[in-house]
């Protein structure tokens, strides 16, 4: 009997575990499907605070957390005017990279997305917080390679803040262009563990193999 009552509870909790996965799975996929209509701050902030509700609803998930603070990031480079804006949607963004970090210290996605992070606190003030944010911006870029050395956003992410950099280095930032076409190149080679982890970034490298042209 006893041996009955443990087999049902375990078929039960199996069950269950797999109708929150998908849950989980369809949440996630319907939110992701949003970021092709994002055109705004506001969008992306109404998206951001999507995942945030589904992080807060899964809190042992890191890839919600994750995309809210990629939505974050993305509003901080798409203000134009107001640093203080900028800094206040940074701020978001480093509450939830330092939860996704302790959930998913092994994933290589988490610091490249914290690379950029860095990247965009420095963007809202070059000549003040060069020096301190293009270090953090390397290091976490150094992890995410040392846990996956074939990532191609840290790769691209690498790209952007070498190019970024290069003119106070006395570099044509157009030396970094054979490496923006190899990275284009080898893209869809990558195969992302699940249609819910992240694959952005293509676009992006395709827009600098663009620009190189000119």
């Amino acid at each position: 009997m006893k041996n009955t009552i443990l087999s049902i509870a375990i078929v039960f909790f199996a069950l269950t575990g797999k109708s929150q996965s998908k849950e989980f799975a369809g949440a996630m996929g319907e939110a992701l499907g949003q970021y092709a209509t994002c055109k705004s701050v506001a969008d992306f902030q109404a998206l951001g605070n999507r995942f945030g509700l589904i992080a807060n609803a899964e809190k042992a998930e890191w890839l919600p957390l994750y995309y809210q603070a990629h939505c974050y990031i993305i509003m901080s480079f798409m203000e134009q005017t107001d640093p203080a804006k900028k800094d206040s949607y940074l701020d978001v963004a480093e509450k939830s990279i330092t939860q996704m970090i302790e959930l998913a210290p092994k994933e290589a996605e988490v610091y490249a997305l914290q690379s950029m992070f860095y990247s965009a606190r420095l963007v809202v003030s070059p000549m003040e917080r060069g020096q301190k944010y293009g270090a953090l911006s390397a290091q976490a870029v150094g992890k995410a390679f040392g846990l996956d050395s074939n990532n191609p956003r840290a790769k691209f992410i690498k790209l952007r803040n070498d190019m970024g950099s290069a003119q106070f280095f006395g570099k044509d930032p157009k030396e970094f262009c054979p490496q923006a076409s190899e990275l284009l190149a080898s893209w869809d080679s990558y195969k992302v563990k699940s249609p819910i982890y992240p694959s952005w970034g293509k676009d992006q490298v395709a827009e600098i193999v663009e620009d190189c042209k000119k």
